[in-house]
Parts: C-alpha cells; structure tokens; sequence
C-alpha cells in the first residue's frame, strides 16, 4: 500500500492597514499588511482505499471525527467545504490534522491560513498544479461561495504570498499583490520592534460588523473607506522608504478610521492597551482585522529595548493579556511529502 504523508504550513497577518477595504461592499480597495510565523498546519496522510472517508482531527479542541467526503456532518463546515473545493483523488481515503499556533478568534486571519495550509496540502496530492494567486482564490471561494460567509480577499493572500505585501483590488474580488520592497534591516528592525497581543478572548463582534456593513450600504459606504485606502498605500510607502515613524502614524490613522465606521470596532480592552503602550513611547498600534470585542493588537515600538520594557509591563499584567511570539514570514505557504 502507498502512503503519502504532507505537511503544510501557512502563515497569519497582523498591522492590516486598510482592511475593510477589501470586501464586496467596498467594491474597490486596498491593504498593506505583513505576514508572520507561526501560523496554521496540516498534516494529511492518504492511502488507497475502496471507500473514501476523511478523519479530521483538530488540534486544540481534542475533537476527531471522520466522514464520507460527499455527505459532511457540517461539524467543521471551513475544513469539510475545503474538502469540496480540491477534493481528494479517487480511491483514496485520508486523515488530516489542523492545527494554529495562535489563539483562535485573534483575528489575524487564521482560518484563512488554515485554509490556504489545507489547499495546498490537497493540491500536491492531487499533483501539485496551482500557485499562489490560485490557492488564495480558492480559499477565498471557499468562504465565500461554498459557505456564504462574509470575507475580504486579503487574509488568503497573506497566507499563499507571506512577506510585506500590498494588496490592491480595482473590483472586488480580484486583487493584485505586490510585494514591497522592504530594506534588510528594516525588516529586521520591525522583526525586533512589532509587538502583538491577544487582549484575552476570541473575537466575536459579527452583530457589530454587520450594523457597519449595513450603514456602508445604505450611504454609499465606498467613499467612508477612503481613510483606510489612503492608510494602506501610504504605510505601504512609508516600509519601502524605511520610516518606520511614519508607518507607525498610519497604524494610528487606521486604527482611528476603524473607530470612526463603528466606535465599537475599537474595544475598551484595546483602548486600555493603547494606553499602556502611549506609556512606552510606542510609535503606533493597529487593532488586526475588522476590529471589535476581543481579537488583537499590533503596536510598533520605539526601539528593541522599549518593546522588552513594554512586553514586560503587559505580562504583569495578569492573564488579561497575552503577547504573541511572531516572526516575519518570507514565505508563503508551503507543502511537502516527508518520509
């Protein structure tokens, strides 16, 4: 009997300037946003088999079950709706481990990297045929048209391209990527200056999201999302010219357009948090995501040695918060057959 063992590996993002802007309710849009490690895996081991049945196990929840691909129990409706967009080679059976190194609802764009891992993990199965820009869509289509959900496109991407990149989308949903040509130390300087953290429980603000949708709709809500356009270009050219004072500014200039969509885009947790981090002389903070009640927060500080100082000073804290241990990604998504 062959049997092939594949791992994937996606990364999240955090510091997305002008999400919001890439959604189908604002037609056109862009985001500057930097993708880190660690963030979603899978394991996936096929064998031939009569009958085809996946087992998914899913790290974290201690939960695993399996069923017959073409009837899913609507358990897991992300993964199992995955399973219908790159369906696994006929004849063979699998059983697929997910996991994510970050909190869930962190809003880093998780389930999108899940997505993206599991994707790519089913593509080199099946052969190995699609890029980047490919897995991103269907993930994106995953979300989206399988399952009805509400997304943005530039979770996807950030998980298939890794790196700094900006997103631009002339009409939702196709967008291109570019990736930002960010100076070494730059790099590194925002490698030992970038600090995030999970304010303590997973976000959960859909009632709030769908009264700002709702408000776009009803007012033309293209032009109230310019603030978070001009964000996301201008942060972009402040990376490329290495400023990082000046990409902490639209990281404040953001965060401060999302409060103005809906006030409740900006917890009181972040908002005690920004405090703190005004204490440290932080350069800039940036609610990731949509923002809302629980998720997560980016702040740029000034220096290495302010980012220790403050990331002490939040772990004194207690367990309100939690600082999330991240590396920039180079790279995208990647799968490979191991022994």
């Amino acid at each position: 009997m062959t049997v092939r063992r594949i791992i994937a590996r996606a990364p999240v993002r955090v510091v997305d300037l002008g999400g919001w802007s890439d959604t189908w309710f604002a037609g056109h849009g862009a985001v500057c946003h930097v993708a880190v490690n660690p963030g979603a895996r899978v394991s996936l081991t096929a064998w031939p088999a009569a009958v085809a049945m996946v087992q998914l196990d899913i790290a974290g929840t201690g939960e695993c079950y399996a069923f017959a691909p073409a009837q899913p129990p609507g358990r897991h409706p992300l993964l199992e709706a995955t399973l219908r967009e790159i369906p696994l080679p006929a004849g063979m059976a699998a059983r697929i481990a997910c996991a994510a190194d970050v909190p869930p609802g962190c809003s880093t764009g998780t389930s999108a990297a899940v997505c993206v891992a599991l994707l790519a993990a089913l593509d080199r199965l099946a052969g190995g045929a699609r890029g980047a820009a490919e897995l991103a869509r269907a993930a994106h289509r995953v979300e989206t048209l399988h399952l009805g959900w509400q997304s943005g496109v530039q979770d996807q991407l950030a998980a298939a391209f890794g790196g700094i990149n900006l997103v631009q989308m002339p009409a939702y949903p196709t967008a291109h990527v570019t990736p930002l040509p960010v100076a070494a130390a730059v790099r590194a300087t925002l490698e030992r200056t970038l600090l995030t953290v999970f304010l303590g429980r997973s976000h959960h603000s859909s009632a709030v999201h769908e009264q700002v949708i709702a408000r776009l709709r009803a007012h033309d809500g293209a032009p109230a999302l310019d603030p978070l356009r001009r964000a996301a270009a201008a942060g972009a050219a402040a990376l490329c010219a290495g400023d990082l004072a000046s990409f902490g500014a639209w990281m404040v200039t953001n965060t401060e357009a999302q409060r103005t969509l809906h006030p409740a885009l900006v917890s009181a947790d972040a908002d005690a948090l920004i405090a703190l981090a005004r204490q440290y002389h932080a350069l800039g903070w940036k609610v990731n995501g949509a923002g809302g009640d629980g998720g997560s927060l980016s702040i740029l500080c000034a220096d290495a040695a302010h980012h220790a100082r403050l990331a002490r000073a939040i772990e004194a804290a207690g367990d309100r918060w939690r600082v999330l241990s991240f590396r920039l990604a180079a790279d995208g998504v990647r799968a490979r057959d191991v022994p």
